[in-house]
């Protein structure tokens, strides 16, 4: 949400198309909501809350739902970071979009998942779409 041009943003434009699977539950929806409205971020993205939820109820409904079924807590410090990982591990998820590397790549490692930053993924996502062809 803070730069119209890095990985990220890449990356929620391939969701919006459909291009790559994004998986979200309810409690990490909440959780977006919570950080993405905090005054301090709404400040720097230069945005609403309004803005902000237009951009979740359309994240939402591109996004794969998953439940929760098991929790596996603990496996971090941080309780916000339990259930990107709980979301990803429920889901099946084979790959996770992070900055917070030294939280998560250890715990993701544990349940198959490779924890990467933005720009890394992205970059295997291209290439892939590039030998296809």
């Amino acid at each position: 949400m803070r730069s119209d041009q890095g990985a990220s943003r890449q990356l929620l434009l391939a969701a919006f198309d459909r291009r790559v699977v994004v998986l979200a539950s309810v409690p990490l929806m909440l959780e977006y909501e919570a950080v993405l409205t905090r005054p301090e971020h709404l400040e720097r993205i230069g945005v609403t809350a309004k803005e902000i939820n237009v951009v979740l109820d359309a994240l939402s409904s591109v996004a794969e739902p998953i439940a929760l079924l098991f929790l596996w807590r603990p496996q971090l410090k941080d309780t916000d970071d339990e259930m990107v990982l709980e979301t990803a591990v429920n889901g099946g998820a084979n790959c996770l979009a992070t900055f917070n590397l030294r939280h998560l790549a250890p715990a993701a490692l544990t349940f198959g998942i490779i924890a990467a930053p933005p720009a890394t993924i992205w970059r295997k996502i291209r290439g892939a779409k590039h030998e296809k062809k």
